[in-house]
């Protein structure tokens, strides 16, 4: 081959590897895999203990007729909240009535009756003094007078009770409260003191109770509690504006059924949000932690022997913490070990990480919200 064609050969075999690009077949680096980071803090937290709760009314009350008659009238509607004193059912008032009129005529006739023998018994002791009266006349009108005194007394009582069975007939609320239903309708007649058939059921709603149980093991941190400081019990936002209320009583003995204690606090209820029997998130804090460190709960791995997060220092270089952790609130958890506030830690894409090596921040680094 001659020299001239030798080097035209040469010199297109290195214009074709230029144009061709590098060997594909050379293997690659790995890029950094993608994390999501959060910023670890510094703030005060309670600790809290989470139960469910229960709504309990401070009184309901079973209203009944204390006198039997028709009912002629109701003064509210089923379900509307009523005042205390507010009239709510009225009976039939015209026998009662007559009756009252009767007593205070027998009253005024008996009243009439023993003036006049308390007249006598004057003239007869008189009479008997100057030995113009015998001892037994005497004696006649002293007993005489003293039974018409004493029917006259018994003649108030009666008209006292006239005038209380004319009152019965108009009911009124005993509590400010919510109303059930109606339960017997007018034109019916009632029976005095009929505790199996009320007539409306009438329920408190403002201030009302809620109560929670906690397990007997936190105990100890609840008598610290009371011991220190009132307790404070709080329910969860979806409750509307209920917001948190002093405890105002704790159980005096675990339930040995269940191996809790219980609880009360009595909230305002203003917009009638809780409602007696309904089921609450309530809590109460039993810890304080006022210097805490506060990461993301998914921050925190679980590992075989201990939990741990990673750190992502400078260069974007992955590093493993282990960590102690003291409180856990379902978002966020109150951590100790070598971690400090302003530090980034790892809480999205954790299987990808390899301690020692780089990663990439795919979100910006901002501080979570508790």
């Amino acid at each position: 081959m001659l020299p001239g064609a030798l080097a035209l050969l040469v010199v297109a075999g290195l214009l074709w590897h230029v144009l061709s690009g590098p060997d594909e077949s050379a293997p690659k680096s790995p890029p950094p895999p993608p994390v999501v980071v959060a910023i670890v803090q510094e703030r005060s937290v309670a600790g809290l203990a989470h139960s469910i709760g229960t709504v309990v009314p401070l009184s309901t009350v079973q209203v009944t007729a204390l006198v039997t008659g028709q009912l002629l009238s109701t003064g509210f509607a089923e379900g509307e909240i009523v005042k205390a004193g507010q009239v709510i059912f009225q009976i039939d008032p015209k026998p009662f009535a007559a009756a009252l009129a009767q007593a205070r005529a027998t009253l005024a006739r008996d009243s009439a009756t023993n003036i006049s023998a308390q007249n006598d018994k004057t003239r007869y002791l008189n009479l008997a003094a100057q030995g113009a009266a015998s001892a037994q006349q005497r004696d006649q009108a002293v007993a005489s007078a003293a039974a018409d005194a004493a029917t006259v007394e018994a003649d108030k009582a009666a008209v006292q009770t006239a005038e209380l069975n004319l009152g019965y007939t108009t009911i009124r609320s005993p509590i400010t409260g919510k109303t059930g239903p109606i339960l017997i309708q007018p034109g019916n007649l009632i029976t005095a003191n009929n505790s199996a058939n009320p007539l409306v059921t009438i329920t408190q709603l403002q201030p009302i109770k809620v109560s929670m149980f906690l397990p007997q093991s936190d105990l100890p941190l609840i008598q610290q509690q009371t011991l220190t400081k009132k307790l404070v019990m709080r329910l969860s936002p979806g409750n509307g504006d209920a917001g948190s209320a002093p405890v105002i009583f704790v159980g005096n003995q675990v339930d040995a059924k269940t191996g809790t204690v219980e609880m009360r606090a009595t909230f305002d209820n203003a917009d009638f949000r809780l409602v007696p029997g309904q089921m609450v998130d309530a809590a109460v804090a039993l810890n304080d932690f006022p210097h805490a460190i506060v990461v993301p709960r998914d921050a925190v791995n679980i590992g075989p022997d201990n939990r741990f997060v990673f750190v992502v220092g400078a260069h974007d270089i992955v590093a493993m913490h282990q960590v102690n952790l003291l409180y856990d609130d379902g978002a966020n958890d109150v951590i100790t070990g070598d971690v400090k506030p302003g530090d980034r830690v790892v809480v999205e894409g954790q299987l990808r990480v390899v301690p020692g090596s780089a990663v990439q921040v795919v979100a910006p680094a901002q501080p979570h919200r508790g």
